[in-house]
């Protein structure tokens, strides 16, 4: 009778105990959620945050705010994310290729990406076209680098040692061609300046690029791509004119504070995988030249730490360096 009450206090007690296990589960997400932007409102990085905030929402039955705190090159959110506490709540939504890049540019990183950092999900790829002004007297990469030759060419970049900029140095580098770089504080204003005339040439992520050269103020004359894409007709790829094995293009994904519990990076990445890949957003972001790419976290750890150490020899044999 005495081992028979025993075991009965003891279900009891594992029956009241498992509730509160489920709820300290569930708990998360109790707030609203901040995915940091950490470039100016109208980049790829930014459209992919506001299309995808309100299904996450609803996925997560939460609140999801878009904050934008750009600043150099995008490391200045990406210290806020990395300084945040690890618990879910404040998301860094970047291009991840980029953020690989800045410990070989910047001699004083704030905070180190590959230790602060974990990854969650990439999302989707961008490649980068090569456009120019209307006025420039070239249809095709060939003839860009032989006017580079000869005339003055501004080559806008999204801001010194961005993923653009060392892409245009790396074509830079292959073709032999000559242009002078001319640094923005985002894509946005890149774009705008090259619109404008005030810079000639430009490199930058498709998704916020296309549209300018679907309404005629940009001329297209490479995809970036390993292959072409159809939304932009018969225009061919760097490779293709040239430059053998040539590909670069914007990663945009999502990566937490390290220290965040697995559970919630693991429900992070269900929802936004899931979130992404909907219908209604793959067809949005395939409209405007994105294509919609996933990974695990550990994949995406992968996919970082390959990017640093692929751009880390082309800062190193361009020279660049920044405080």
């Amino acid at each position: 009778m005495q081992l028979k009450r025993r075991e009965l206090l003891a279900a009891a007690a594992a029956t009241v105990a498992l509730p509160s296990l489920a709820q300290t589960k569930d708990a998360w997400p109790s707030k609203p959620i901040r995915i940091i932007v950490p470039y100016p409102p109208g980049g790829s990085s930014d459209i992919i945050a506001r299309a995808i905030s309100v299904p996450l929402a609803d996925a997560l039955k939460q609140t999801v705010i878009v904050e934008n705190k750009a600043g150099a090159n995008g490391n200045l959110g990406a210290d806020f994310v990395a300084k945040s506490a690890p618990d879910g709540y404040t998301l860094l939504l970047c291009d991840v290729g980029a953020l690989a890049i800045s410990p070989s540019v910047y001699t004083k990183l704030p905070f180190d990406p590959s230790k602060d950092l974990r990854g969650v999900t990439m999302l989707a790829y961008s490649p980068h076209l090569l456009v120019v002004h209307p006025s420039v007297k070239a249809n095709n990469l060939k003839e860009l680098v032989a006017l580079s030759k000869t005339t003055d060419l501004n080559f806008a970049v999204t801001a010194t040692g961005s993923a653009p900029h060392l892409a245009g140095v790396a074509l830079e580098r292959a073709t032999n061609a000559k242009w002078v770089y001319v640094p923005y504080k985002g894509g946005v204003q890149a774009i705008q300046d090259t619109v404008g005339g005030q810079t000639q040439v430009l490199m930058n992520g498709m998704l916020a690029t296309l549209p300018h050269v679907q309404s005629g103020k940009l001329k297209l004359l490479a995809v970036s791509k390993g292959t072409r894409m159809p939304l932009v007709g018969d225009t061919p790829t760097i490779a293709e004119q040239g430059v053998p094995g040539y590909e670069s293009g914007t990663w945009q994904g999502v990566r937490v504070a390290k220290g965040t519990p697995d559970a919630i990076v693991q429900r992070l990445n269900k929802e936004l995988i899931t979130v992404i890949r909907s219908a209604d957003i793959r067809s949005r972001l395939a409209g405007q030249g994105a294509e919609v790419v996933t990974m695990a976290p550990a994949e995406e750890e992968s996919f970082f730490n390959k990017e640093r150490a692929r751009w880390a020899s082309v800062v190193q044999a361009a020279g660049i360096k920044l405080d």
